[in-house]
């Protein structure tokens, strides 16, 4: 009986190991080992991601700007200068979590002192997955500090800058101007973006819960952009400015151009182009106002190239400074094509040739040289290629070489046709004679060192020259209207008719390219009138007296004394000629 008790107790015990136990910790292991595998393969074999995603939550870049290089004239007047603004823009996302355009009077303010329309805004805003969306940019400091009180969620402010131009139209064309992203897209701007831009600098932040800096951990220096010293002179700069516009508007006149050169060195003083812009406010601009005329066009310089063929003449050896020139009857005929003098000069010394302006004279001085040495001196003279300013947009003129020239080409040539040249190429011409014959490139850049001349013609020869382009403003030249009081100047006028298809139109351009003082040459001024409209539609009464009025300020301005009293042995015997015939 006992026997069988004790069997059936042994029966009734739990096993010491159940299935369900085994379950349960099988389960338990498998998800302490899935664990450890997981914190395993992130610790060991994948950790950055994990700190990637950590850093993404805390870390944050703050990126600090560069302003824009200041540019300056010669002087150290400020031309263009970056001043602080800030951009508005806003995250849609977080416009749309908090009531969207609810408030709709906070966002009427917004859209009126931006001067736009809410309607135009909301449209922008309207797509909530978007995360970044300007509304305006470069607004003033005062403007962005009403925007900030008005408290929209979403929109928020960050720091630019924007280029301001203090001289304005003045120097538009020769600076340029920068795009909404400070990037230079014409100009001076443009040429030396690269020297101009700086670079900004970074600094990594990691930030806590609530969005405080709570440490820095890598911070880079930004460097600002470089300053830029032009040759300008800004006080010469606006004279020619005003001058030029008063004049393109008095001769009812399509445009005009006006260049000041440093002789000695080949420093630009001034450009200047009318109708010029306002380059602080671009929005109604049309694009002719904005190329820079004086290096993009081009004009076939008339008869104030003349002075080459007599150069050229003088350097070969085939006349003498003491020659004279038969030019009777006052035409000629050159392989079928007629050359013609306004009237019968009858015979004229060299200087008579400049004086007169004498196409006869420059035709059969032409003819006299062989065609290479005539030719080359345009090249020379800087009347074909660069100047050497480098600057964006310059013509290298037009002139068509040619392996065969006719007599006919050769005599249009010497009295400045079958070439185009721009206002500058011209300037430089003029340089050369007036430095005695050597040749410098022009340039805008103060900071560059000065370059070695090249002599192009004997200086003897270039002093004769401007000896000779005395007379041209004396009584009896071409450009009385040019003489400066208490100055002795030389020059030469240039008018000539526009090109068409098919031969020559009825519009004109006027040039006047002369220098001063005579007696030690410091400047050179070229100015070109295009397309006069009104009754005065030579250059003697046209570029000539604008070419004396910038003249005059510009020697002033520079402190360069008179010459008046030293009147050259040339300069009298031809005047005293002149007024006994």
């Amino acid at each position: 009986m006992s026997a069988r008790r004790n069997h059936a107790k042994q029966n009734l015990r739990p096993r010491l190991v159940e299935w369900r136990f085994i379950l349960v910790i099988t389960l338990v292991v498998g998800v302490f080992a899935a664990l450890v595998a997981r914190a395993a393969y992130i610790q060991v074999i994948e950790p950055d991601s994990l700190i990637q995603q950590g850093d993404n939550r805390t870390k944050r870049v703050r990126i600090t700007h560069a302003h824009r290089g200041i540019i300056t004239d010669r002087n150290g007047e400020e031309l263009a200068v970056s001043i602080p603004v800030r951009a508005i823009y806003a995250d849609p996302k977080v416009i749309h979590a908090n009531g969207g355009f609810s408030d709709h009077r906070r966002w009427q303010a917004l859209a009126d002192v931006l001067g736009q329309e809410l309607p135009q805004i909301t449209s922008r805003l309207g797509n909530p997955k978007k995360r970044f969306v300007y509304i305006q940019r470069q607004v003033s400091m005062a403007m962005a500090d009403y925007v900030d009180k008005l408290d929209l969620p979403g929109v928020y402010l960050r720091d630019e800058s924007r280029r301001y131009y203090s001289a304005g139209e003045t120097t538009a064309h020769v600076i340029g101007f920068t795009d909404v992203d400070d990037k230079g897209i014409e100009g001076i701007e443009r040429l030396y973006d690269d020297w101009l831009t700086g670079t900004p600098g970074s600094r990594q932040i990691r930030r806590d819960a609530k969005g405080r800096q709570v440490e820095i951990l890598e911070q880079i220096e930004g460097q600002a952009g470089k300053d830029l010293q032009l040759t300008i002179d800004q006080r010469i700069q606006a004279l020619a400015y005003k001058e030029l516009k008063l004049a393109v508007g008095t001769y009812k006149a399509a445009s005009g151009s006006a260049v000041v050169v440093d002789v000695h060195s080949g420093d630009i003083l001034a450009m200047v182009n009318s109708p010029s812009f306002n380059p602080n406010d671009r929005s109604n601009v049309s694009a002719h106002r904005i190329r820079n005329r004086a290096i993009t066009d081009t004009f076939e310089p008339g008869s104030s190239a003349k002075p080459l063929a007599v150069l050229a003449a003088l350097e070969f050896g085939t006349v003498d400074l003491n020659d004279t020139l038969d030019t009777s009857p006052g035409w000629m005929r050159i392989g079928g094509s007629m050359v013609r003098d306004g009237k019968n000069h009858g015979v004229l010394d060299l200087t008579g040739v400049i004086r007169k302006s004498s196409n006869m004279g420059t035709s059969k001085l032409a003819l006299s040289v062989p065609k290479n040495h005539f030719i080359d001196n345009y090249y020379q003279f800087g009347l074909v290629g660069d100047t050497g300013t480098n600057l964006i947009g310059e013509s290298g003129g037009i002139f068509h070489d040619r392996h065969r020239w006719s007599d006919f080409e050769l005599a249009t040539l010497s009295f400045g046709y079958g070439l185009s040249v721009t206002t500058l190429q011209l300037a430089r011409m003029y340089s050369i004679i007036a430095n005695d014959g050597d040749k410098l490139p022009l340039r805008m850049i103060k900071s560059q060192a000065p370059a070695q001349p090249e002599s192009v013609v004997s200086p003897h020869y270039a002093r004769a020259m401007v000896q000779m382009l005395e007379t041209v403003v004396m009584d009896g030249g071409t450009a009385p209207k040019a003489q400066i009081h208490g100055y002795r100047v030389a020059g030469k006028t240039g008018t000539s008719r526009k090109a068409v298809a098919g031969g020559y139109g009825e519009e004109y351009v006027n040039i006047f390219a002369g220098l001063a003082p005579v007696s030690n040459p410091e400047l050179v001024v070229v100015v070109l009138i295009n397309e006069p409209g009104g009754d005065l539609y030579y250059s003697g009464d046209t570029a000539a007296p604008t070419f004396s009025r910038i003249m005059s300020g510009a020697l002033q301005m520079l402190n360069i004394p008179p010459d008046d009293k030293a009147v050259s042995s040339l300069a009298a015997i031809v005047g005293g000629q002149h007024h006994d015939s």
